[in-house]
């Protein structure tokens, strides 16, 4: 297979998975976790500054209530009194609305906030825009709205452990 067909293979499967191989983010651990405000399954709007004084996880995810999200959220879920006593505020970030959001959040006992991002403008912002579904991406951020580390891989079955093992060290 030759070099320009292999090029047009792989924009293809951008566009077609979502997958955000063509635009990098500029986010830098160290650096102010960019503010935005979404609104929430219940259409409630979160903006991140006011979170301020709090840890906070914001993790960018495909498709609510698909095999890998689902695990995903379940993982967190499942640890999630873990995060309420360490003050851990979690925020998931999709494309689905607040309509999906409610179902998936009603058929897992989700306890914590999903947003809408339905004009990708945050997904743009932290550099998971795909297509059709946000690349899979978590921030962690501190107290003082710093970034302290980004999952650019995430393992959906530890992720909830691998998050608080790396809060627990970033005190």
């Amino acid at each position: 297979m030759d070099i320009q067909l292999m090029k047009k293979f792989l924009i293809l499967g951008a566009i077609v998975f979502g997958f955000n191989l063509l635009s990098a983010s500029d986010l830098v651990v160290g650096n102010l976790a960019p503010d935005f405000t979404l609104p929430d399954e219940n259409d409630s709007l979160h903006t991140l500054s006011d979170y301020r004084g709090q840890r906070v996880v914001v993790y960018f995810y495909p498709k609510d209530d698909t095999p890998r999200c689902t695990k995903e959220a379940c993982g967190i879920r499942d640890s999630y009194g873990l995060f309420d006593e360490n003050d851990i505020v979690v925020l998931g970030i999709s494309y689905d609305d607040a309509e999906s959001h409610q179902d998936f959040i009603l058929k897992h006992g989700i306890p914590f906030h999903l947003l809408t991002d339905t004009d990708k403008s945050v997904s743009k912002l932290y550099g998971t825009k795909g297509f059709f579904f946000p690349s899979r991406k978590t921030f962690l951020i501190d107290k003082d709205g710093k970034l302290i580390k980004i999952y650019d891989k995430v393992d959906v079955v530890s992720h909830a452990r691998d998050v608080l093992k790396d809060f627990s060290e970033n005190k």
